[in-house]
């Protein structure tokens, strides 16, 4: 993975010192334009909670010098592409997770490790201080993206077809939970106590119905979509994963604004954020009643003793040696 992050690094670096040159000799300025076109690629579906937000908070709010346009399902560039298609001047704007900076800037790793967020509140205010500076200048500067806001995607929680009872690392011991296949995803399911094993998502529904796992972990409207609830007996709300996406623009685009543009397009992708966070965390409180009226046992474990030993694990693996140093105890310190 390192490897593919340096690479990864230099080719950006080659691709945004080029659309700088091509600016500099011929490129119209966005500032001269009687409007601006902003236009987003996500892998989000149109009735997303971050799709609703972008659509209906901030384009009406940069109406008056901009045109928004969002691309959703990632039908204008494909996954993984979006933050190459900004850096050559091909795309304005993305959603893009911790885990895709994290192939570039290994220090972001620590936004995808568990019981690092506490929740959405604590999720704002991390990305909102002081010791979060030199990472967003980073980005700026060597992947020519600023990055305006953070939007909530939900917790993850572990959800059982079994009955024990969970309340610490303790009891998961020897359960085969189903996560996201790549190491870093595997390597979270160990340190939450569980057997790990890798799975793809199309296939969960059938192997907690035959018993080929015992568990799965995801958001609660995942669980839903999914129909989850009709092949598990309970969901333990760990909240190991405080899930993030970061709303970021064209670091060339967001200099040829006006600073009122600027002021304006900053408090649009605020109240966005806010927006989505507000209905998304509502629909997980509505949940938790839903899930019961369908049999389910929902209930809280000891989330200090999730906490300490998963943060236990990461510290003492080779993940954490690339996070800034001193960087886990300011943001428990939040």
């Amino acid at each position: 993975m390192k490897a593919t992050g340096i690479f990864a690094k230099e080719s950006l670096k080659r691709i945004v010192t080029a659309a700088t040159i091509a600016t500099v000799i011929g490129v119209s300025s966005l500032a001269q334009a009687a409007e601006i076109k902003l236009r987003m690629s996500a892998i989000a579906s149109a009735t997303d909670q971050r799709a609703v937000a972008m659509t209906e908070v901030f384009a009406p709010a940069i109406a008056s010098f901009a045109n928004f346009e969002g691309h959703w399902n990632s039908s204008l560039f494909k996954q993984g592409t979006e933050i190459e298609a900004i850096a050559r001047g091909n795309l304005e704007m993305t959603i893009t997770s911790a885990q895709e900076l994290a192939e570039f800037f290994p220090e972001f790793s620590i936004f995808s490790a568990g019981y690092v967020h506490r929740d959405a509140e604590h999720q704002k205010r991390v990305f909102a201080a002081d010791f979060m500076s030199p990472l967003k200048q980073k980005v700026e500067d060597e992947l020519g993206i600023k990055l305006l806001s953070v939007m909530y995607l939900g917790r993850r929680h572990v959800n059982l077809r079994t009955e024990q009872d969970v309340k610490t690392p303790a009891d998961l011991a020897g359960v085969k939970l189903r996560m996201p296949g790549s190491d870093a995803w595997q390597f979270l399911g160990r340190a939450l106590g569980a057997n790990p094993t890798p799975m793809a998502f199309s296939e969960v529904y059938t192997a907690l119905q035959t018993g080929a796992v015992d568990g799965q972990d995801n958001p609660l409207p995942t669980d839903k979509d999914a129909k989850l609830y009709e092949v598990t007996k309970q969901i333990v709300l760990t909240s190991h994963l405080v899930d993030l996406n970061y709303i970021a623009i064209s670091n060339k685009v967001w200099n040829e604004l006006t600073a009122a543009q600027q002021a304006t397009l900053q408090q649009a992708a605020d109240d966005a954020a806010e927006s989505g966070r507000q209905k998304q965390l509502k629909l997980e409180t509505d949940l938790v009643q839903f899930f019961k009226d369908q049999g389910l046992k929902v209930y809280e474990p000891d989330l200090k003793a999730f906490q300490t030993t998963v943060q236990a694990a990461y510290l003492n693996s080779d993940y954490s040696k690339a996070w800034t140093p001193g960087m886990l105890d300011k943001i428990n310190a939040l």
